[in-house]
């Protein structure tokens, strides 16, 4: 059997040498010798011939393998798939594929002769010079002894007069003594031929393709995007983070506010000419960033990198959560959640991670809630260590409450009660059972009543305050200066500090406080009522006489009998008013114990070892000048931290992580309402829980809000994209 090689490109000298003659006509062919044998088909109109699949050069690099493979590209035309039964997304694939390889044009094959014409019938074949003059489109079927058209085949369903080109594209040209035919199939320059050819070479060119076109215009336009969805971004920062509004009452093109995000941005444009080029007006129809749910999905946005990044410095630390209830202003049932751990450096940090709305407050609802919350941010509830309430009922008793359902699932979550609720519940007590304080409450709250109802009132109580304050100038007793002798009103009890307690009350309030320093407060302010009541009667005496004699207030005889103010004397105790005021009116576990309360975190061996490891450690710090300065056991967790000491005694930071995260105060998630009264108001009663939710995390947490950076959010912002159509 013959061997012979099968060429994709014919040149010009290689055609100049060949004895082939136009007519088609047997010429003297000279088979070239290849070093493969190649497999045999028959064909109907003449002996066995090879049948040759070499891959063009050029697929093999412009055509990924495993697609060649999956798409089965045949060299052979007659052996082809049509076009549309491939799926739609792959078919320019498989046609770029099959103008990557080129026609299939064999060289130096031995065509194949068969009988032509009626009246003087001859052999003729298929001329190999036919190549050379329509070398870009011609191909030829080695198994049919047939041509075809590539483009044809490759587009002729895009076309118009699909029955023009089925010759060329179905059975196969092999008429041979008719080459004419051949011009025909081209035809003029409108031809079906010439239009998929266009769409061929287009195909081929790659500044045409779809996806460069679209790369062009994203070239073009990717600034004048990035500029306004980082305008965006940074204006929807600034309103969150001062808990503004951003949407407006009328948001049209003729209103004079159109709420503070356009206003805010029509700013900033007027300010900066790149932004002002390419925002508002100047952006195009479909793409302004500036809707409603573009400003929602930047918030969201927003809040998602805000929570990422507490979530990664939480990390698989121990916590302890604090839960509040209120009710807001659309009149729903919003239960705050905040979280309290130790962090990597050894501070204690508190966090807001959400806000819920209840439809209701029984304690298997809100358990329910709080598990979702804690669920969806990857925090697992056997990690608790601590809970923190209010005091609300169904948040606070023996059975079927909220702390008993979490309890029941992880022993090691203990319930604190507020210390300063606590302390508030003491203060109402103690004023409600002696008769003389609660008298004077009562009159204090009349007589704010009663200047609050009338505005004539007020302005007349003003105008006393401001003389009164003058004539202190001018004697010298009051100071001026900024901040100082600022118009107030009439404060009611319970908005009062009260001496001694107020100091309490704010230690116990602050973010970083710790349970231990927590108790020795309250030790020491019982232990300075005691010496306020033992010693401090004189002084407060003192301060007393002088106030009523500047007021002009009539201090009683301290020897004289008492006299209660407003009561009956029938069968009153007979007593002097230094006795009733002095007497009657001014009253007043070890470490190793803990690590037992945890058996989760602490077993057997490990209090074992903790008891030597307390020696070493307490030996160590008393030894070292780095722990000389320290106040409080929040000090001493940051400082092991840095001192790598953490790693070396791991029980004992154990131990004193697990005493700083249990919560001192509510005050924290307090402060979650009193955001949400500023972020909910009145004129904004209708937000979406989901809304609300994103705009408190950012504005409470705006601190780690701010250090996220305009990228982190765009790229968050741009993964929501499928969801959505720009706007």
């Amino acid at each position: 059997m013959d061997k012979f090689v099968i060429k994709r490109k014919r040149t010009s000298e290689e055609f100049l040498s060949s004895s082939i003659t136009s007519d088609g006509t047997d010429p003297q062919q000279v088979p070239s010798i290849s070093s493969t044998q190649v497999p045999s088909s028959s064909s109907a109109h003449g002996p066995k011939v090879p049948y040759v699949d070499v891959p063009s050069p050029q697929a093999t690099s412009t055509v990924v393998d495993e697609e060649v493979s999956r798409w089965d590209l045949q060299t052979d035309t007659a052996m082809r798939k049509p076009i549309l039964s491939y799926h739609p997304n792959d078919q320019d694939k498989v046609r770029r594929a099959y103008m990557q390889r080129g026609p299939c044009q064999p060289k130096n094959f031995p065509f194949p002769q068969k009988l032509m014409g009626q009246k003087k019938p001859s052999n003729r074949r298929f001329n190999e010079a036919w190549f050379l003059k329509h070398g870009s489109w011609l191909e030829y079927s080695i198994s049919k002894d047939a041509a075809f058209c590539l483009p044809c085949y490759l587009f002729r369903s895009c076309g118009k007069g699909k029955g023009v080109c089925d010759a060329f594209v179905n059975a196969g040209f092999s008429n041979w003594s008719q080459p004419d035919k051949l011009e025909k199939h081209v035809g003029n320059q409108n031809s079906v031929h010439n239009d998929a050819y266009m769409k061929s070479r287009e195909l081929l060119q790659e500044s045409h393709h779809l996806r460069n076109i679209v790369r062009r215009q994203t070239t073009e336009e990717g600034l004048g995007y990035m500029i306004r969805v980082n305008a965006s971004i940074d204006c929807m920062r600034f309103l969150l983070c001062q808990g503004l509004a951003s949407r407006g009452h009328d948001e049209s093109d003729t209103s004079h506010n159109q709420g503070n995000f356009l206003e805010l941005l029509k700013y900033t444009a007027e300010h900066n000419d790149s932004i002002k080029s390419e925002v508002l007006k100047k952006a195009p129809g479909n793409n302004k960033l500036t809707s409603p749910d573009i400003q929602k999905e930047i918030v969201s946005a927003a809040a998602m990198e805000t929570m990422d990044v507490i979530r990664a410095d939480i990390g698989d630390s121990l916590f302890a959560v604090m839960v509040d209830e209120s009710r807001g202003v659309s009149i729903r049932e919003q239960m705050a959640v905040c979280i309290r751990y130790v962090n990597k450096e050894g501070c204690i940090i508190k966090r807001f991670i959400g806000i819920i709305h209840v439809l209701e407050t029984t304690a298997i609802s809100l358990k329910n809630s709080v598990d979702a919350l804690l669920s969806k941010y990857g925090l697992n509830i056997m990690r608790l260590r601590g809970q923190c309430y209010d005091g609300a009922s169904n948040m606070q008793g023996e059975y079927n409450v909220l702390k008993a359902l979490i309890l029941k699932e992880n022993p090691s979550a203990y319930v604190v009660h507020c210390f300063s609720h606590q302390l508030q519940l003491a203060l109402m007590n103690v004023a409600q059972k002696h008769g003389d304080v609660a008298l004077f409450f009562t009159i204090v709250s009349e007589v704010v009543t009663i200047v609050y109802a009338s505005c004539k009132r007020r302005d007349v109580l003003r105008q006393k305050e401001l003389a009164r304050v003058v004539e202190l100038v001018e004697k010298g007793e009051r100071l001026t200066g900024s901040g100082l002798n600022q118009e107030t009103c009439l404060k009611r009890p319970s908005d009062t500090r009260w001496g001694i307690t107020n100091e309490l009350s704010q230690a116990l309030q602050r973010k970083d406080q710790d349970i231990v320093n927590a108790m020795n407060l309250v030790k020491i302010s019982k232990e300075q009522l005691q010496t306020m009541r033992d010693d401090g009667w004189n002084s407060l005496m003192n301060d007393i006489s002088a106030f009523c004699a500047k007021n002009n207030i009539t201090v009683p005889k301290m020897m004289s009998p008492y006299v209660p103010l407003g009561r009956g004397r029938r069968n009153l105790q007979e007593e002097t008013n230094l006795h009733h005021f002095q007497v009657g009116l001014f009253n007043k576990g070890a470490l190793i114990r803990l690590p037992k309360l945890y058996p989760s975190d602490f077993s057997k061996m490990d209090l074992m070892i903790l008891e030597r490891q307390l020696d070493t450690f307490l030996r160590d710090v008393l030894s070292s000048n780095e722990f000389f300065e320290l106040v409080g056991i929040s000090g001493l967790a940051k400082k092991m931290v840095e001192t790598k000491r953490d790693i070396v005694y791991p029980l004992v930071y154990l131990l004193i992580t697990l005493s700083l995260i249990l919560p001192v105060a509510t005050a924290t998630v307090e402060r979650v309402f009193s955001a949400m009264q500023i972020v909910k108001n009145r004129l904004r009663s209708r937000i979406g829980d989901e809304y609300m939710n994103n705009c408190l995390l950012t504005y409470i947490e705006r601190e780690i809000f701010r250090s996220i950076s305009t990228d982190k959010i765009r790229k968050r912002f741009q993964l929501m994209a499928p969801r959505r159509g720009y706007c």
